[in-house]
């Protein structure tokens, strides 16, 4: 069978997350958003409290070391969009999401690494004064791709 790139799927993760509780709520909306898996890079999961739903059971999670490892782990025909406030970035008020993505977050306290920005196929960031709590940033982003805008197609 060919594969001709035409399902849509995204996942969403964040890389060397800070706190349990940040990747519980953004698991949560990914559950809610219809994310097709979930990951970390850096820091594992715990179970906590604020994964109500147990998205971790209910869809494919998974954890990376490194984010070297992470990348040769990209779905085929997957973009890789970096959600970084960056002059590079792309405004999310008129980003066209890929259909097949993986969105990437960094840790609040230090954002993305160099190597995940520069190895990003897309950055995008949204108009915020300042930096956002990285549940929140990525449940944004989520809804913004649920909004029905038009999709980019690689």
């Amino acid at each position: 069978m060919i594969d001709t790139f035409e399902n849509e799927f995204f996942g969403i993760g964040i890389q060397n997350g800070k706190t349990p509780e940040n990747l519980g709520v953004l698991w949560r909306s990914a559950q809610n958003m219809g994310a097709s898996f979930i990951f970390t890079i850096g820091n594992r999961y715990a179970k906590q409290a604020c994964d109500t739903h147990n998205a971790v059971a209910a869809m494919p999670y998974f954890h990376y070391d490194t984010f070297d490892d992470f990348y040769k782990h990209l779905p085929k025909g997957a973009m890789l969009v970096g959600v970084e406030m960056d002059e590079r970035a792309e405004p999310l008020e008129t980003f066209h999401h890929p259909k097949r993505c993986v969105y990437l977050l960094g840790a609040e306290d230090h954002g993305l690494s160099k190597k995940a920005i520069e190895k990003s196929h897309r950055l995008v960031q949204f108009s915020s004064t300042y930096s956002l709590n990285v549940a929140v940033a990525g449940s944004i982003v989520l809804y913004d791709r649920g909004i029905g805008k038009p999709r980019f197609i690689r």
